[in-house]
């Protein structure tokens, strides 16, 4: 009897979760595969082959710095290149002394333990260091209070150990992101009069506000020390130390503790891309060698940004900046951390210059694979050490992979910025005519992202609010902002600019698949640009603050915006778990200029025609009945009230759609106006 013939299958190929998500990617998978074998060998190294954990190997900032003991002090920097170093001060006059000098131990390590009388809370001092050739002042790298002369303008370290720590009321606080829905703001230009702002009055005067207006999180820019205030904070000088111009840091805990208490999460922006060239103020030069903590040669210096790079390959590095990472996570209860300029570091060339059109982009050699390691390790450390902790990518690139978890080979972070969206808006309003708006074109660019990644959406940030560029309320309005938002003397372009501005901001918010976000003052329409004070501006706070008195005088338009953001985001906290409800679109007409798209029970029509009202425009939707539950055109947010949105809409039996339950829902739609309808519960 002939046997019958049997053939193996071929074992089924096991791909990398990111590659299963997005088949696309098989051509690159060995890439993505070396990389996340990088970051595992990495991880080996820094871990001891896990005798510690990445948490264990983090916590440099308990053993150098500035510590207070029992009795006495304890000072502990890293300066390999160094041959001397002394502890200069109030308390010797400025001037080297055998008393206050450091002692070199292992690894590069210096130490100096100093008794109560030779240093006191509050006493202001540097490092005299020594190297071949040379020496110089520096404030210590690890250093947690650095503060500004008023007269001098000069920088020094504080030696700073309050009597009574600061005690946290708020002890456990869990992250509400359901949706996340975040606030950016900036402590020193928070306030309404023409000064530096302090940690102390954005507790007092903007949290409420923030909380009010139904905001869940904050994100808080310029945090850690920086010596130029115009910079925005992202020319960072001391990465341990909470900027000082702003308070202590008692103040910002408290700042913190307050935030929590009102269910308010806090993110910080922190800054790991750059550092600041300075070498009196910062690590530029920190001991003779100028590439103890960055490259060297032709990779050292951002040309575009005057800064630093951080060289991710040493280990000295990454202890550096894993342990930043933990000490505001562990000192201050940050709840997580917007990483800036993540496109810098993941590409040798920053991005510059680069057209991202294909795959073939992200996997050509020229990713700098320390810095990609760096991040995916942070990432790794941050959850690891506060499991519902956030981290966000300011990421322009679109590199996949980015906020996908670290076991299907992502990076890890939690979430990446759609950077497309407001480029997006600035373009349409500044090259289309109102008529050629595409409701297709705004629907797909809203809603073209990675399945497997979620974004933080946005219209403006602070990014489009600073001097030499427009808000979207300035592309909108221009100057007659300044003639014509009056109570009752609103001209054509302040109306138009009153409904687009709410439309831009509604269908953004609405189509997020994981959070929204603001810049303070911008939901409201805030009326200038941000400049900060310099030698070009006579070094005037007149643009560095924000005019909260507009909003709250009711006589004028301000309040119109800002009660619909209010308003808007009620309603989209109204449906359980948005960020996960699929958006499905019902219809577009590009020659209507109409679309309409659900989320759960939602359904959100836009009209964005400038001069065509519908009536009895017809929708195919679940059959039942619909309530007007926020309308654009509302008398209360600025419009003309030209519905009546409390009228029960049903929708109209059709047999072409019985079997799917579907009904037309036929709606009167204002011209350059949305509506949002909830589903009724069927009694």
């Amino acid at each position: 009897m002939a046997m019958k013939k049997t053939t193996k299958k071929a074992p089924a190929v096991k791909h990398i979760g990111l590659v299963k998500n997005d088949p696309w990617l098989e051509p690159f998978e060995e890439a993505i595969r070396g990389r996340h074998d990088h970051v595992e060998w990495k991880l080996n190294d820094l871990t001891q082959n896990g005798k510690q954990t990445l948490s264990s190997f983090a916590s440099g900032y308990l053993y150098f710095g500035l510590h207070k003991l029992e009795k006495g002090w304890v000072l502990r920097e890293w300066a390999p290149n160094a041959t001397e170093i002394y502890v200069i001060g109030d308390f010797n006059g400025w001037q080297e002394d055998a008393k206050y000098k450091m002692k070199a131990l292992k690894n590069g390590n210096w130490e100096i333990k100093l008794s109560d009388k030779q240093l006191k809370h509050g006493d202001l001092f540097k490092l005299k260091v020594k190297w071949n050739g040379g020496e110089g002042e520096r404030i210590p790298a690890w250093i947690n209070r650095v503060v500004q002369d008023d007269v001098t303008k000069i920088f020094s370290a504080q030696a700073w150990a309050p009597e009574t720590p600061y005690e946290w009321k708020k002890k456990n606080f869990k992250p509400n992101t359901a949706p996340l829905l975040i606030y950016e703001c900036h402590i020193g230009m928070a306030q309404d009069a023409e000064k530096v702002g302090t940690y102390t009055e954005f507790k007092d005067n903007i949290l409420p506000r923030i909380k009010k207006e139904g905001y869940n999180a904050i994100q808080i820019m310029a945090i850690a020390e920086h010596p130029y205030y115009g910079s925005f904070g992202y020319h960072v000088s001391n990465f341990f130390a909470a900027s000082s111009r702003f308070g202590t840091p008692e103040e910002l805990k408290a700042l913190i503790d307050e935030a929590h208490g009102m269910g308010i999460t806090v993110i910080m922006d922190i800054v790991h891309s750059h550092a600041v060239k300075n070498e009196l103020e910062g690590l530029g030069n920190f001991a003779g060698d100028g590439s103890q903590y960055f490259h060297g040669g032709p990779r050292r210096e951002h040309n575009q940004w005057d800064s630093l790079c951080f060289d991710y390959g040493k280990n000295e590095v990454l202890h550096f900046l894993l342990s930043n990472c933990k000490y505001w996570l562990d000192e201050y209860h940050f709840d997580g951390f917007r990483f800036d300029g993540v496109t810098s570091m993941l590409y040798y060339s920053h991005g510059l210059g680069q057209a991202f059109c294909g795959y073939g982009d992200y996997y050509n050699g020229a990713e700098d694979d320390d810095a990609i390691c760096y991040l995916t390790l942070a990432n790794l450390l941050i959850h690891e050490v506060n499991p519902k902790a956030i981290t966000i990518a300011e990421e322009v690139s679109g590199m996949p992979g980015l906020a996908a978890p670290y076991k299907d080979g992502g990076y890890g972070f939690d979430y990446r910025m759609q950077m497309n969206v407001p480029d997006y808006w600035i373009k349409t309003m500044k090259e289309r005519k109102d008529e050629d708006w595409k409701p297709s074109s705004i629907f797909w660019e809203l809603t073209n992202r990675r399945a497997d990644e979620k974004t933080v959406t946005y219209a403006e940030s602070h990014d489009q609010a600073l001097v030499g560029d427009k808000t979207v309320i300035f592309q909108l309005i221009d100057a007659d902002m300044y003639w014509h938002f009056k109570k009752g003397d609103e001209n054509f372009m302040a109306n138009r600019g009153i409904a687009l501005h709410k439309m831009i901001r509604l269908v953004t918010a609405s189509t997020l698949n994981g959070a929204y976000l603001n810049f303070m003052g911008n939901e409201w329409g805030h009326p200038e640009w941000i400049d900060f004070p310099r030698d070009g501006n006579g070094w005037s706070y007149k643009y560095a603050r924000r005019q909260w008195n507009l909003v709250d005088n009711h006589e004028l338009c301000y309040h119109y915006l800002g009660d619909f953001d209010e308003a808007m985001l009620s309603v989209l906290k109204s449906e359980k778990n948005i960020q996960k409800t699929p958006v499905q679109e019902i219809w577009h007409n590009d020659g209507d200029q109409i679309l309409a798209y659900t989320r759960g029970d939602l359904l959100f029509v836009f009209n964005f025609n400038p001069s065509q009202s519908f009536t009895d425009y017809g929708f195919i939707v679940p059959e039942g009945a619909y309530d007007v539950v926020l309308n654009t055109d509302s008398k209360a947010f600025g419009g003309n009230d030209l519905a009546d949105d409390s009228i029960r809409h049903f929708t109209n039996y059709d047999p072409i759609y019985e079997k799917d339950h579907k009904g037309w829902l036929k709606l009167y739609i204002p011209a350059r106006s949305a509506v949002v309808l909830r589903k009724a519960v069927e009694e």
